[in-house]
C-alpha cells in the first residue's frame, strides 16, 4: 500500500488545490494514469499516478489546499484487500482508520475548537461537495493554528471530510464526477470522454456487467452527445432549470461553464423583467456570482502574474545575473531547412525554432556546467538534459513546460513535442510531469518581433536561454558584404555557478552546431 501525495510542479509550489478527482474507490490504475487535477497560482494541472494497482481511499476532498507531500489518495498494490467500491462506486470503508494520522492531525491544526454544527438542510450539499461535484468558491479564511505538521486547509463552504465532529466523521470521499451511468468508475468515465466513446453503446466485460477501461480502449469513438459542461455548471443548471444544450459554452471545447449558466439566468429575468437593475442589484449580483465560484479571467491573470511576481523577484534577490549575447549567422540552417522542407506538407514543416532549441540542448550536453541546479550552497549537475520551454499564456502569464532529454530528439520529433506543449499548456491540458525536472530553460520572443531578450533564471536552475527574431542583417563573409538571415542568442547565467567564460563557451557552441544542421 503506498501513499499518492501532492506532487511538486515546480520549484516555486509550496502546496495546491485539488481541484477535481478522475478516479474513485476501487478503481484500477496503471503508472502513468491521470488521477486528479491539481491547480496551482498558474494552472490547473493534470496529476498522474506512477504506481500501479486500486485505488483505496481518497483521503482529500475537492477543493482543498493541500501542502506538496502531503497524502491526497491511498493506492493499494495487485491483491490488497482495502477498501472496495460498491456498485454504485461508493467506497465502503468508514471510521477514524480511513484517514492517516499526518492528514488528520494536519486538519486538526488548522481549526481552533470545535467545528459548527451544519443545519439538517445543508446535510445533502455538504454530501455532493465531498463528492467532488464543483462547487462555489467563496473568500477563503484563514485560521491560525499550529504548524507542526503540513497544514491542509479546505476552502471555506466546503466541508472536509476529516473534520466533520462525532466518532462517525472522516469518511472517504467518493470521485469528482456523480456516477450518472451504472457500472463505470470516474476513470472509466474520463477516458470515454477523451476518446469519444458513448458509454450507453457498450457492453461491460467486467465482474457484473461494470465496463472497465479495456472496454473503452477497444471501442470504436462515437459522437457524444451529452453536453460538456463543468460538473458545477450541470449542478447549477438542473437547480436554475436551465437547459445546457442550448447554451454557448465559453469554456475549453466549448465547454458549458458556471457564468455561462447565471448568464442565461440573467437573460431570462431580462425578458421578464424588462426594468433595468439598480445598482446595488448589480452589485448583488456580482457577489452571488463571485460566490458561486465563477472564475473570472482577470481573477486568473491576477493569481498568474502574483506568482510570476513571486518567482521572478525571489530569483532576481538570490541570484547574481550577468549576461551575454551573441549574434549568429543563419544562412546555413535556413538553407538546409529550405532543402528539408520541399517536399512536406505545411503542417508538417520545420520552423527554425526546432533547430534553435536543438542546438541550445546539444550546447548545454557539451557545457554542462550551465544545465542543472544551485542547492545547499552548490551547483548539482543535471543527470540529463531536460528542456524547459517559456510559453506564453492567451489570457497572460506564462508556463514552462518541459522537454525530457531534449539533446537526444531529432529536430522532428522536438517540434512535435514543442507544438503539443503549447497547444495544451494554452488549454490547460498539460500534466504534472510535465511541469518539472527542467535543468535548462529556453525563451523564444522571434515570433513577437523581439530581436534580443534578456530573461530572469528559474530557480534552481543557473541558466536561461533566449533567441529573438530571426533577420536579414548586412553580414561580411570573407571579406564581402551580403544580407544574410541572423539570429541574437542570448544567456542569463548565475554568478555563483559559472563565470563569463564557461557562457561565452556555451553561446560559442549554438553558434558552431547551427552551422552544421545536418549534424543536429
Amino acid at each position: 500500500m503506498t501513499e499518492f501525495t501532492m506532487p511538486s510542479l515546480g520549484a516555486d509550489m509550496d502546496e495546491g488545490v485539488l481541484k477535481e478527482w478522475l478516479v474513485g474507490p476501487g478503481d484500477r490504475v496503471r503508472n502513468g494514469d491521470v488521477v486528479a487535477v491539481v491547480e496551482t497560482d498558474k494552472a490547473a494541472i493534470e496529476v498522474e499516478c506512477f504506481e500501479s494497482g486500486t485505488v483505496g481511499r481518497l483521503l482529500v476532498p475537492p477543493g482543498t489546499r493541500v501542502p506538496v507531500g502531503a497524502p491526497l489518495a491511498v493506492i493499494e498494490g495487485e491483491g490488497a484487500s482495502g477498501a472496495r467500491a460498491d456498485a454504485r462506486g461508493e467506497p465502503t470503508a468508514t471510521g477514524a482508520e480511513a484517514v492517516p494520522p499526518m492528514v488528520a492531525a494536519s486538519v486538526a491544526a488548522s481549526v481552533r475548537g470545535p467545528l459548527p454544527q451544519e443545519p439538517p438542510m445543508r446535510a445533502k450539499a455538504d454530501r455532493e461537495r465531498a463528492a467532488g461535484v464543483e462547487h462555489p468558491k467563496p473568500r477563503r479564511q484563514t485560521v491560525g493554528g499550529l504548524k507542526s505538521v503540513p497544514e491542509i486547509r479546505s476552502e471555506p463552504g466546503k466541508k472536509s471530510a476529516h473534520t466533520a465532529a462525532g466518532p462517525t466523521a472522516q469518511q472517504p470521499v467518493v470521485s469528482a464526477e456523480t456516477d450518472s451511468i451504472p457500472g463505470t468508475g470516474p476513470l472509466v468515465r474520463h477516458l470515454a470522454v477523451r476518446r469519444g466513446v458513448d458509454l450507453t453503446t457498450l457492453h461491460g466485460t467486467g465482474r457484473g456487467g461494470r465496463i472497465t477501461r479495456g472496454d473503452v480502449e477497444h471501442a470504436r469513438p462515437g459522437p457524444v452527445t451529452r453536453v460538456r459542461a463543468t460538473p458545477y455548471a450541470r449542478r447549477l443548471a438542473h437547480d436554475l432549470g436551465v437547459d445546457l444544450a442550448a447554451l454557448r459554452g465559453t469554456g475549453d471545447s466549448g465547454a458549458v461553464r458556471a457564468a455561462d449558466v447565471h448568464a442565461a439566468v440573467r437573460a431570462r429575468a431580462v425578458r421578464h423583467e424588462p426594468e433595468r437593475p439598480t445598482a446595488q442589484q448589480r452589485d448583488e449580483e456580482r457577489t452571488q456570482v463571485a460566490v458561486a465560484g465563477d472564475t473570472r479571467p482577470e481573477q486568473r491573470t491576477d493569481t498568474m502574474r502574483r506568482a510570476v511576481a513571486d518567482l521572478v523577484s525571489r530569483s532576481k534577490r538570490e541570484i547574481p545575473h550577468y549576461y551575454l549575447s551573441t549574434t549568429i549567422d543563419l544562412a546555413a540552417a535556413m538553407d538546409w531547412l529550405r532543402r528539408f522542407n520541399r517536399s512536406r506538407p505545411p503542417a508538417d514543416r520545420l520552423v527554425p525554432a526546432a533547430l534553435l532549441l536543438k542546438a541550445a540542448a546539444v550546447a548545454a550536453r557539451e557545457v554542462p556546467a550551465l544545465n542543472g541546479y544551485w542547492q545547499n550552497g552548490g551547483f548539482v549537475p543535471g543527470a540529463a538534459v531536460n528542456l524547459g520551454v517559456a510559453v506564453s499564456l492567451r489570457q497572460g502569464g506564462l508556463l514552462a513546460p518541459v522537454i525530457d532529454r531534449a539533446d537526444t530528439l531529432s529536430p522532428d520529433a522536438l517540434m512535435a513535442r514543442l507544438k503539443d506543449l503549447v497547444q495544451r499548456a494554452r488549454r490547460g491540458r498539460l500534466r504534472g510531469s510535465e511541469m518539472s525536472g527542467a535543468t535548462l530553460t529556453v525563451t523564444n520572443l522571434g515570433d513577437q518581433g523581439v530581436e534580443s531578450v534578456f530573461g530572469v533564471i528559474h530557480p534552481p536552475q543557473v541558466a536561461l536561454v533566449g533567441f529573438g527574431a530571426v533577420v536579414e542583417r548586412p553580414w561580411a563573409t570573407g571579406g564581402m558584404l551580403g544580407v544574410r538571415p541572423v539570429v541574437t542568442a542570448t544567456l542569463a547565467a548565475d554568478h555563483r555557478a559559472t563565470d563569463g567564460a564557461v557562457g561565452a563557451r556555451y553561446l560559442t557552441a549554438v553558434d558552431q552546431l547551427l552551422q552544421k544542421p545536418e549534424e543536429l
